[in-house]
């Protein structure tokens, strides 16, 4: 057993044993594992995301550590609003994949079942509610979040505000996305940069959020070439790193060092080989420790994973002199906002640019959205004619996620696109002849 694996059993027990003295050492765990990225990169990945890896593990363990610094959120809270009040946002589903990473989700999610949180509420919920509920995870003076695209995330904050005292701003996220619903929003969102000037005693500039708005369009511009790049070049990198890169892209966009980081990739990409293999297109949630999907996806010359929906939720350019509305028209606007017929449509859209051999969709435990739209999706994806394979299992809990059964089913279906491969070569070689 490694000394990280001796610390990650010691702070699990503490935890459950002393939980007002785990947060520090939970805390210090971060900051060490911060600087092992820094010192030890993780072998055999890109420099790129070795370099993501590091900045997403630097944030979160940076942020945690400085009273005052950062606020609750979800995955898709405006952080380019609260970046105006030197703020960062820290989303409850992030911070409840690190907490799995010193193995407490379990804990916590039994926890949180044993006060009376329903067993099909969504993991990433269970697990932070339960790691407040237990005194271990510490609370912030403030959240922020949206109706978009959990239905259980005005229950969890307001859960959490009542148990824990963290007063929240919800945002009513409409369907529609026209004139009337982007006013409604960029008033809300107007009110939230209010409540922040109240929190933080900081007069909100409007200049900065034009400006924030001006290098999120730049890093979007970048991203897009990145993703080009990826369907041709090998570029090595892991499973969890399309997770770091989702996390940038909703906690760090239109900050100057995620857009240094991304024109990085950009040039190391340019000059990496070409790649032979099978390119994926991943759809929903990425079970970042599950171990057959690592084995194939993790620096592997066969499969690579191109691109993620929940990254390129938003490529539209925003309207930076307008900044209010540009925020509203973004999040109205998400791939994950509205009916699933909009979201299929979109992710067609996206295999049109990305032009992926497959498509995975992952069903994460608890989200009714992915189970209820993964037929309609599948047909659509049938009307391209793109391989689709739906894994169940769950993002977070490695109890709901059987490996057996994920192996069968993900071995049949890379060996199915072996075979679809070979027969299209075969017959190009006959018309050839």
């Amino acid at each position: 057993m490694s000394v990280a694996d001796k610390y990650i059993d010691y702070v699990k027990e503490e935890a459950m044993k002393r939980p007002e003295k785990s947060w520090n050492k939970i805390l210090l765990g971060l900051q060490a594992n911060k600087w092992r990225m820094r010192l030890l990169p993780t072998k055999d990945l890109s420099r790129g995301y070795q370099k993501l890896e590091q900045m997403m593990m630097g944030m979160v363990a940076d942020s945690l550590s400085r009273e005052g610094s950062y606020v609750w959120g979800n995955i898709f809270a405006p952080c380019e609003l609260v970046h105006c009040f030197g703020l960062r946002t820290l989303s409850i589903e992030v911070l409840s994949c690190y907490m799995s990473g010193f193995h407490l989700e379990d804990y916590f999610i039994d926890y949180a079942q044993d006060i009376g949180l329903a067993p099909t509420l969504c993991s990433y919920h269970k697990t932070f509610v339960g790691g407040v509920e237990s005194g271990v995870i510490q609370k912030p003076d403030y959240a922020i979040t949206t109706s978009l695209s959990c239905d259980g995330n005005l229950n969890t904050f307001r859960y959490l505000e009542k148990k824990a005292g963290v007063p929240f701003t919800f945002l009513d996220i409409p369907y529609a996305a026209d004139e009337e619903s982007v006013t409604y929003l960029a008033d809300q969102l107007r009110g939230l940069a209010a409540s922040l000037e109240e929190l933080t005693g900081r007069k909100f500039e409007e200049e900065k959020l034009k400006e924030t708005i001006r290098i999120e369009n730049e890093t979007r511009k970048e991203l897009m070439r990145f993703f080009e790049y990826q369907t041709k070049r090998r570029y090595p990198g892991a499973l969890i790193s399309h997770l770091y890169m989702m996390m940038g892209m909703h906690l760090l966009i239109g900050t100057k060092e995620f857009l240094d980081l991304i024109r990085f990739m950009n040039q190391e990409i340019a000059d990496c080989p070409p790649f032979e293999g099978k390119k994926i297109l991943w759809l929903h949630l990425i079970p970042f420790y599950q171990e057959t999907l690592k084995k194939y996806f993790d620096r592997n010359g066969e499969y690579q994973i191109i691109a993620s929906d929940i990254i390129l939720d938003y490529m539209e350019e925003m309207d930076a002199e307008h900044p209010f509305e540009a925020l509203a028209k973004k999040i109205i606007r998400n791939l994950y906002n509205g009916s699933y017929a909009h979201k299929a449509e979109a992710i067609a859209s996206l295999c049109d640019w990305l032009r992926p051999d497959a498509v995975i969709y992952f069903c994460h435990w608890g989200c009714k959205q992915a189970s209820g739209g993964s037929i309609l999706l599948k047909e659509k994806m049938q009307e391209k004619q793109i391989p689709t394979l739906i894994l169940d299992g769950d993002g977070i809990d490695k109890r709901n996620s059987h490996d057996g059964q994920i192996k069968t089913r993900l071995e049949a279906f890379l060996e199915m696109l072996e075979e679809k491969k070979n027969s299209t070569e075969e017959t190009g070689q006959k018309e050839d002849m």
